[in-house]
């Protein structure tokens, strides 16, 4: 059925007028999914969680920390966290079966995390799959990029991401932050899923630092509710993309707080600087491809907003 799909896909694009040849991202059409059970503390209930990675097929029960398996490029924002102690897991990613065809489905949720007189914790988590690994166990919300490694090694320079999705948008136009150590706030205005790919050309200095020139950049917000929408095209722009009229500031450079992080020849995680934007002509030498169900900052996000992506590809 997979197959027939992409076929499909490359009919469309020929229809309207698009010709891709897509390149399929290994377990991007989320049929394979490991199914990992974590027991929490008992202090919280004891509970047995379903947490769920994108990989090949397989059961992992016990609080392991998880790394990506069978070839698999993708993490993902669940995770098995030990917070002073005390085991959580965290699922807000999932398979969701659409027709007979599994896809996943990112949803924006409160993780609480409450024993009486002791700990009362909400946590806003977004529903997130990206490309790299995320490093288990979590011990704290502070640093959230500094857990986890963005992008993977890729040289080539397609023309778009293709995907079909779909956004459930809530009707209130709040979002709630909250990461546990504070109380919850309510501000005003409603969060957007996202979907991007980013190229880069990446270089190491003499101390170990990472930098960067942005070669390519595709990134697309949603606002509102997108009924199941097959072959999507979110086309590639490279180069400096600043003065063009679909700018906008959010599609900028990666510095600072913003950075991601990535590992350096000597295996530790830091940032990685975007120090400009390299010739449109440039080779990258790594690419991000991130899909989530909030696009603000960290553990900010409206509650029950929900992506689902499938059959994800880069077209050529």
């Amino acid at each position: 059925m997979k197959h027939i799909l992409a076929a499909a896909l490359v009919a469309l694009s020929v229809v309207l007028g698009n010709a891709y040849t897509l390149e399929p991202i290994k377990y991007g059409d989320f049929s394979q999914w490991v199914t990992r059970d974590i027991s929490e503390s008992k202090l919280i209930g004891g509970k047995h969680k379903t947490v769920y990675a994108i990989g090949p097929t397989a059961t992992v029960v016990g609080n392991k920390p998880y790394v990506n398996t069978g070839g698999s490029p993708w993490s993902t924002s669940n995770v098995y966290a030990k917070v002073s102690g005390i085991v959580k897991g965290s699922n807000t990613v999932s398979p969701f079966n659409r027709d007979g065809n599994m896809c996943a489905c990112l949803e924006s949720k409160m993780e609480e995390v409450k024993v009486l007189g002791l700990i009362n914790m909400d946590v806003m988590v977004a529903g997130t799959i990206f490309l790299g690994r995320m490093f288990e166990p979590i011990t704290s919300t502070k640093g959230p990029f500094s857990k986890m490694e963005m992008g993977v090694p890729y040289t080539k320079r397609p023309k778009a991401l293709v995907f079909d999705y779909q956004v459930d948008m809530p009707a209130e136009n709040i979002r709630t932050k909250s990461t546990g150590f504070s109380s919850k706030k309510t501000l005003q205005g409603r969060d957007n899923a996202e979907v991007y790919v980013l190229l880069q050309k990446r270089w190491e200095d003499s101390n170990g630092k990472l930098y960067a020139q942005r070669v390519g950049t595709g990134r697309e917000r949603y606002s509102q509710s997108v009924g199941w929408t097959k072959g999507h095209v979110l086309p590639i722009h490279y180069g400096d993309i600043t003065r063009e009229p679909f700018y906008k500031p959010w599609m900028g450079l990666l510095a600072g707080e913003k950075a991601y992080y990535a590992r350096n020849s000597k295996g530790k995680l830091v940032p990685v600087e975007e120090v400009g934007w390299a010739p449109a002509d440039a080779l990258p030498t790594h690419m991000l491809i991130m899909a989530s169900s909030s696009c603000g900052e960290a553990f900010v996000g409206t509650e029950g907003l929900k992506l689902y992506i499938d059959n994800i590809a880069l077209g050529f």
